[in-house]
């Protein structure tokens, strides 16, 4: 009996794409032991019809529908925790992945033992990425340049979300993926505790037929913190970091406001820190909710009750900021220096405290009363 394959699928509004996906596995498939298994994150698009009616149609065809929760790399885990199977594929719905190479990646994992991943590559022998604009290309390819100059992973195209991989290898790294962001294959290949075996097939990506791009600069963003993350993530939690980057730039429009207030508009030293303080705790909250917190975000009715428990939280920050702050000052310290020790102390208050109620428990009762 041959090994039975599962396709996973994450989605996100690709109703249009659903039904040619699930065609052309058929035909591709057809005397293999497979099924597909679409991880959708709530689609507001008729997606949900569309699995039903799918699903109903075919057993092969399986669908898990995440609600409250976002992201390509958690919902490919959560597929592949979701089977049975001994090889699993990850493939886009959005049909720019070549999926007639399909049988070719699985016939070497069943005909080579030692291979333990196949990954489909726009970066080596006839591969290519269609008609990419200039500025995509490049971007792509400098991605890829840092992730062999810092990590040295065997692909050529570590951003590839297009591979096929034997089931003991996603069980041994389960446990040490990060999940957070699109690049699932560089984050399985990183965490895993020994060498892989790494064949590649070349394929040439094509255009989109139907549905929007999910890509914009924050996927840039994540990538860049999934290396970092498997680089110095077991010294300083990087979230932590780039909390910390988020307090920086806070930091910055602090001082700005400090001054323009107190040197040059004359203002009281007190009420200068007081308007600075909120005006920068304002400005953290909206950053950190837009990059540290992405997977998390508040949005819609949530965000401004969010914004104001975030400030309710900082502001016992605030008081131990702008007292530490005032006591230096008269003690004839700058007031650069003392402004920026004030607000050191307040951060150290915010992130403890603000990740776990604002982003962690109002998040989950808001989703916990949708309707």
């Amino acid at each position: 009996m041959k090994k039975k394959l599962a396709v996973i699928i994450p989605t996100f509004r690709e109703r249009d794409n659903l039904a040619i996906v699930v065609e052309r596995l058929k035909k591709l498939l057809a005397d293999d032991e497979w099924e597909i298994v679409f991880v959708d994150d709530d689609s507001q698009d008729g997606s949900l019809e569309e699995f039903l009616r799918l699903s109903g149609e075919n057993s092969r065809v399986r669908f898990l529908r995440r609600i409250g929760r976002r992201g390509l790399s958690s919902a490919c885990m959560e597929g592949m925790c979701s089977t049975g199977a001994d090889f699993l594929a990850v493939m886009d719905a959005d049909l720019q992945h070549d999926e007639s190479i399909l049988p070719k990646m699985v016939g070497i994992l069943r005909e080579n033992p030692s291979v333990d991943l196949v990954v489909g590559t726009r970066y080596s022998g006839e591969g290519g990425v269609g008609n990419w604009a200039k500025s995509r290309q490049m971007i792509s390819k400098f991605a890829t340049w840092i992730e062999k100059s810092l990590m040295r992973t065997p692909l050529s195209d570590p951003m590839s979300g297009f591979f096929v991989l034997r089931r003991e290898v996603f069980e041994d790294s389960a446990r040490r993926v990060t999940g957070k962001g699109f690049k699932i294959l560089l984050d399985l290949v990183l965490s895993s505790p020994r060498p892989l075996q790494i064949r590649e097939v070349s394929y040439t990506f094509r255009p989109r037929e139907h549905g929007e791009s999910k890509l914009d600069i924050i996927v840039g963003l994540e990538f860049l913190l999934l290396l970092a993350e498997k680089m110095f993530g077991h010294l300083v939690p990087i979230r932590f970091f780039l909390y910390g980057l988020v307090g920086l730039s806070g930091l910055i429009l602090h001082l700005l406001i400090l001054g323009l207030l107190h040197s040059g508009m004359g203002w009281q030293f007190s009420a200068a820190q007081w308007t600075a303080t909120a005006i920068a705790m304002i400005s953290n909250f909206l950053v950190n909710n837009t990059l540290t917190y992405r997977q998390q975000r508040l949005k819609g009715a949530a965000l401004l009750p969010g914004a104001a428990i975030y400030a309710i939280i900082c502001c016992f920050g605030a008081i131990a900021n702008v007292q530490v702050a005032d006591f230096l000052y008269e003690t004839k310290i700058p007031w650069w220096f003392a402004g920026t020790v004030g607000a050191g102390i307040g951060a150290v208050w915010n992130y403890a405290v603000s990740s776990q109620i604002v982003w962690t428990w109002f998040r989950s009762l808001m989703a916990s009363r949708r309707p």
